[in-house]
């Protein structure tokens, strides 16, 4: 516990040092937050809903969302790959503690650093939709705070395993690229799964990426009933179960590849 402890420290003392970038990657994921509420509620026109959303559910939804995807989503692959590209990689396999743990520990300092940050950002946006706020219901239950770390879990975990194609692939940037296209629709992350087409949302059950936003959101704003909550959170242990699994069989196999040879 002292050697994660310090890692922890390590890595939230670099993400403080260098938070005009955090604030900046922050500023552009409210971007979705600040239209796409406007979009849909001029979408409603003579409605008074869109899908069963009111103006004031989609307003909270988009609020829930960024306060969610700031703990919950990765994006560490980027980082990965290139450490490995340029042979950095081998520095993490001599250290005292195992190289995924070494990965949960800066992932999840660097989450908890963006949440923090993120939070002046998130008073701006209520006061923007500050007319909607009074129709907004929460239902922030202990189902919802295990559903949000499983979330995470299931995020890092699948995150992790694509990262581990970099020691199979000298340039695995088009890959990557091709995982946010998927991740966005059917997580929750650009509008509500519920929006899509009924095949789409089908769909959207059967990956890893509808488990990481969109459950937690929907299920934090009574959405999703909390009956339905431990089967949500058995079918999130799965994902993390088959993704870890998934990652050690990579890392095993790509360790057998990797030549650190350096750039």
């Amino acid at each position: 516990m002292r050697k994660w402890k310090a890692i922890v420290s390590i890595y939230l003392q670099e993400g403080f040092a260098y938070r005009v970038n955090g604030f900046i990657w922050i500023l552009t994921d409210c971007v979705p937050a600040m239209i796409m509420p406007l979009v849909l509620i001029a979408s409603m026109s003579n409605s008074d809903s869109i899908r069963g959303f009111t103006a004031g559910e989609i307003v909270a939804y988009y609020l829930m969302m960024l306060v969610v995807t700031n703990f919950v989503t990765s994006h560490f692959l980027w980082d990965l790959a290139l450490e490995i590209k340029e042979g950095q990689f081998t520095v993490h396999l001599v250290r005292p503690v195992g190289y995924f743990a070494i990965c949960f520990l800066r992932n999840l300092s660097w989450r908890l650093m963006r949440t923090t940050l993120f939070l002046p950002f998130l008073a701006v946006l209520i006061g923007f939709y500050w007319r909607y706020v009074p129709e907004m219901s929460l239902h922030l239950s202990w189902q919802f705070f295990v559903c949000v770390i499983l979330s995470h879990l299931v995020s890092f975990t699948f995150v992790l395993a694509l990262s581990m194609l970099a020691l199979f692939f000298q340039e695995t940037r088009s890959i990557f690229e091709l995982y946010y296209f998927p991740m966005l629709f059917l997580s929750g992350s650009l509008f509500p799964v519920r929006l899509l087409p009924e095949w789409a949302v089908r769909l959207a059950k059967f990956t890893p990426f509808y488990y990481t936003v969109n459950v937690p959101v929907e299920l934090g704003l009574g959405i999703l009933p909390a009956s339905d909550a431990p089967r949500m959170m058995a079918l999130q242990a799965v994902w993390i179960c088959f993704n870890l699994a998934l990652a050690k069989l990579l890392f095993l196999q790509g360790m057998k590849r990797y030549t650190a040879v350096g750039m």
